[in-house]
């Protein structure tokens, strides 16, 4: 009997559910890219278009609960708009985008330009009001103006929009003018709304992101999604300077965050990338370390350098998450723990299982060791089996943790949709 497309795809979901996920065999990259295929096609792209397009205040509604229903207005953060915008521009530009996909990346654009856009000092706001009329927080943050970027190179990608070029062009300058740490490398963070870091200045207006963040303090996470953009506008580009600031980054992701004694990174850091050693600083989350491997990866590979001589760092990082962090009987990584010691917080959030997937891949693909196709193997049968909603669309953001909403401030189909996308171009390319 020949099945359809459709009736194969549910077969092998059915199959997958049943299978235990000790069982010895494990999925074929073809039974594996059928199971994405499900994951992008019937599980998140339904989810996220076309009901999280705003049409009557423009950008994307995207407060929902656990279970998928909108809860109303909310503010609009830069993060999730712009990774909404790139997530419908990289769909477009992939073997499994449509032309509706590119409207409704546009869709999103012409909200980040006319409404998010800081038209007296430039940069983006924090967030805005829900109809876009005012800044809800309008200090500017280097997390989210990087995700700005990221959002205009994928878009620019999909639509050669000429505004879109100037934008990204503007905003990379103004980055680099006021926030780039010529002393120390990497870049300051936080900023008013005119980009003053002055104290006094940053406390008036700010709520939602670095309250507990001075302003001459860095992040490893911050740093890490602007080696991202920055990989990705380099290579639409080709600019001098953003290969410079793209190899600095790759000096910062792979030594300055790097904690050489424990095999592993953390986040806070001050000016000088001196670590930050209070309570909170002393553990080690599993889901940035091995996503800062996978993007090392693409950075190195963009600026021409070989990943070669920091095989042996994305092993170490890769061996430490594994050791402490990894669900050898179950699959999946859980979210944090102390130093040297297995994880403390054992949710899995959708983010982590997403990015677990895709370094999974992509180190098996740069090592061609069968260890990390396993986990990448393991990684998409948890996901499958528990963090996919398949009754209501998308993924759970925990399980067997906090009840959060399906979208809002940071949820959003950017981790998830990229880890997918991905993971397909991989395996399609080794064919």
């Amino acid at each position: 009997m020949r099945l359809t497309l459709g009736a194969a795809l549910t077969l092998l979901l059915a199959a997958a559910v049943a299978a235990p996920v000790s069982a010895e065999r494990i999925y074929s990259k073809e039974e594996a890219r059928t199971l994405l295929e499900k994951l992008l096609l019937e599980n998140i792209v339904p989810f996220w278009y076309p009901g999280v397009i705003d049409e009557e205040h423009g950008g994307y509604r995207l407060n929902h609960d656990a279970e998928g229903r909108w809860l109303g207005p909310a503010d609009k953060v830069l993060v999730t708009q712009a990774r909404t915008v790139w997530f419908f521009s990289r769909l477009h530009n992939s073997p499994y985008g449509k032309p509706e996909h590119l409207e409704a990346a546009r869709h999103g654009f012409r909200f980040l330009k006319d409404r998010m856009w800081d038209p007296e000092n430039g940069g983006f706001y924090w967030s805005v009001s829900s109809d876009g009329s005012e800044p809800a927080e309008a200090h500017k943050h280097l997390y989210g103006e990087g995700f700005g970027l990221y959002a205009l190179t994928e878009y620019i990608k999909a639509s050669k929009d000429s505004e879109a070029i100037e934008l990204a062009r503007e905003l990379f300058t103004l980055m680099e003018e006021k926030a780039h740490d010529d002393e120390y490398g990497g870049y300051l963070e936080l900023f008013a709304r005119n980009w003053s870091n002055d104290p006094a200045d940053l406390r008036q207006g700010r709520e939602s992101v670095g309250r507990d963040q001075s302003p001459g303090r860095k992040l490893m996470n911050t740093h890490l999604h602007l080696m991202e953009p920055f990989t990705t506008y380099y290579e639409l580009t080709g600019d001098d300077l953003v290969r410079e600031r793209l190899v600095e980054l790759i000096f910062v992701q792979s030594n300055a965050v790097v904690r050489k004694g424990l095999g592993a990174c953390t986040d806070r850091y001050e000016r000088d990338w001196t670590p930050l050693a209070e309570g909170f600083d002393q553990r080690v989350s599993y889901g940035h370390d091995i996503e800062n491997v996978r993007l090392l990866i693409e950075a190195c590979n963009a600026a021409g350098i070989p990943n070669g001589p920091l095989t042996d760092l994305y092993e170490a990082l890769f061996a430490y998450s594994l050791e402490y962090g990894w669900d050898a009987e179950n699959g999946g990584f859980y979210y944090l723990g102390p130093f040297r010691e297995p994880a403390s917080v054992k949710g899995k959030s959708w983010w982590v299982q997403a990015e677990g997937m895709t370094s999974g891949l992509s180190m098996h693909r740069l090592t061609g060791d069968e260890k990390y196709y396993e986990v990448f193997e393991k990684s998409l049968r948890w996901i499958a089996e528990h963090q996919a909603d398949w009754e209501n669309g998308d993924w759970h953001a925990w399980v067997n943790g906090p009840r959060e909403g399906k979208a809002g401030p940071w949820k959003s189909p950017y981790h998830n949709g990229r880890a997918v996308l991905e993971c397909l171009e991989i395996l399609n390319a080794t064919d």
